[in-house]
């Protein structure tokens, strides 16, 4: 399975929807930047993805936005190939 990374905060209910929805996907190594702990990371997201909200999930080295995006791709059926790499 592909590694994922998902910049986040502590309280965002996008964030928490994007992380239940890769684990009912089978992720289980699931790393947590939290831009609010550090805010280096905040720096390096942005610079990373020219976006500055969050969830921002990186399926191996493949940006896939944010969550809206993430379960468009979902739905679109492009989601469980790309964490089977």
């Amino acid at each position: 399975m592909s590694k994922v990374v998902m910049y986040s905060k502590d309280y965002c209910p996008y964030c928490a929807r994007a992380q239940t929805l890769l684990q009912q996907r089978g992720v289980t190594d699931l790393e947590i930047i939290r831009i609010d702990q550090d805010p280096a990371q905040r720096d390096v997201m942005i610079e990373r993805t020219g976006r500055r909200t969050v969830p921002q999930i990186f399926i191996g080295d493949k940006h896939v936005g944010g969550c809206d995006d993430l379960m468009a791709l979902d739905r679109a059926g492009g989601l469980q190939p790309l964490l089977n790499g």
